[in-house]
């Protein structure tokens, strides 16, 4: 397997891939965006000269990142704040990290579709055809298919693995697929309006839209779980809502693939497997929260940090995953196994980016707990863990950035659509891993 994965890297043609449009259509307006990026300044081999060419890329980044960082706290401190949920719901803790990961999944890899688009100059604001139509029918059936498909595999890993639960399999239906749905549809829109800014102010949607959709899909998904756990204190009516959920989800992806479009069917085609990947290794991280819930619930800043140090690394990720992804689209970066020295450059944009959000959520979620009469290690203490974790999850998210776009574009694959989930299922699972390692470094977690 791994040969025939480095076999493919140096030997598979370098083929154009247009992902259901035709390239006579976007020719034009390609080449128009390659000679805009050429004009810029060449490399420099100085620290400064780099920085001073992407400055508008880090005003952007640092803008998007910090506001997601800021939502991110505010959903942390939701979590902090349904610990008594939580201890009642034995279970439901299992669910939340693939619940949050999955929206920004779906979400993000929207997000990066419709910037490659605005670049190559497809972009329509029509939600009744077009790439936009095309993309919110794939994020409804996705949202669907996901919250199922996370019930099932949450309840039966808790039974495989022995880990406590009282919730039944048509409990995490309920939770999962109704509470995706309230927060997807409220993510659609911002999504929309995200990308309409975008075109009326001249914005790089690359840098803003993972960062700024994964903030909001932690935002809205923590209270619609919440708000959904009541209705299943309704027995009769729960348990039929789930079945006709479970039909719906059915029914969306089969009509998603017989009457959509190409681009739709393309979309979700490459994206179910993936995301099916991705809830798993996302249940899994979420049954390590369960079993170190404890830990946690011992010193409360660590789950107000939680959500954004693991969000915060997808958005990462999800930033230079869109970068490479539009590069590569425009011819403008290599595919290769080893990475180009334009890719490095990126690299140190996202290092740069990452040493200013992990020190101020570490900070802010030490004043947060201090502020909201919860327990905290320290200032000092909470800003190691985030600055020690947050490089680990760094690394990994860029790893996962780069060969996800990599591998993706040279088997013909939409790397817009493989970049940001591969990056949420190996971020969220090393960086809740890394975060348990910067515990134990800190001496508290054994």
């Amino acid at each position: 397997m791994i040969a025939s994965i480095v076999h493919a890297l140096y030997n598979v043609p370098r083929t154009r891939y247009t992902f259901g449009v035709p390239e006579k259509e976007k020719t034009g307006r390609r080449e128009a965006v390659r000679e805009r990026l050429r004009r810029r300044p060449r490399i420099r081999p100085k620290v400064y000269g780099y920085l001073s060419e992407e400055k508008e890329s880090l005003r952007q980044g640092f803008a998007a990142l910090f506001l997601s960082s800021a939502g991110e706290l505010v959903a942390g401190i939701v979590l902090a704040g349904i610990s008594g949920i939580l201890d009642e719901l034995v279970g439901l803790a299992v669910l939340i990290p693939a619940a949050i990961g999955m929206r920004g999944a779906i979400f993000g890899a929207m997000g990066s579709r419709l910037s490659t688009s605005l670049q190559t100059g497809l972009f329509e604001l029509n939600l009744r055809r077009g790439v936009l139509a095309e993309n919110a029918q794939a994020a409804a059936v996705l949202s669907l298919v996901s919250g199922v498909f996370l019930a099932f595999l949450a309840r039966f890993l808790c039974d495989v693995l022995g880990v406590p639960t009282e919730l039944t399999v048509l409990d995490y239906v309920v939770i999962s697929t109704m509470g995706g749905i309230l927060a997807g549809v409220l993510l659609l829109g911002i999504t929309v309006v995200v990308a309409r800014l975008s075109v009326a102010r001249g914005w790089d949607m690359d840098n803003i839209a993972a960062p700024m959709l994964t903030a909001a899909g932690d935002i809205l998904t923590l209270p619609a779980l919440v708000l959904t756990t009541y209705l299943i204190d309704i027995p009769i009516f729960s348990n039929g809502l789930a079945l006709v959920l479970i039909l719906v989800a059915i029914a969306a992806a089969i009509l998603g693939f017989r009457l959509g479009t190409a681009n739709l069917k393309r979309i979700l085609a490459e994206s179910l497997p993936l995301l099916a990947l991705t809830g798993t290794v996302m249940i899994l991280v979420g049954l390590a929260l369960q079993e170190r819930h404890e830990q946690f619930v011992a010193f409360q800043s660590l789950l107000i940090l939680l959500p954004a140090f693991l969000q915060e690394g997808g958005a990462l990720g999800g930033i230079l995953s869109s970068r490479l992804s539009s590069k590569v689209h425009l011819g403008l970066l290599a595919p290769r196994s080893i990475p180009e020295w334009g890719a490095f450059r990126d690299f140190t944009l996202t290092y740069i980016f990452a040493t200013g959000v992990y020190i101020f959520i570490g900070g802010a979620a030490h004043w947060l707990a201090v502020a909201l009469g919860q327990t905290t290690p320290g200032f000092a203490k909470m800003i190691g863990i985030s600055a020690l974790a947050g490089l680990i999850a760094t690394t990994a998210s860029v790893l996962a950035a780069y060969y996800g776009s990599t591998i993706s574009y040279r088997f013909g694959l939409d790397p817009d659509t493989y970049g940001i989930p591969i990056i949420t299922a190996a971020v969220d699972l090393l960086g809740f891993m890394s975060l348990i390692i910067a515990l134990i470094v800190f001496g508290l977690a054994g």
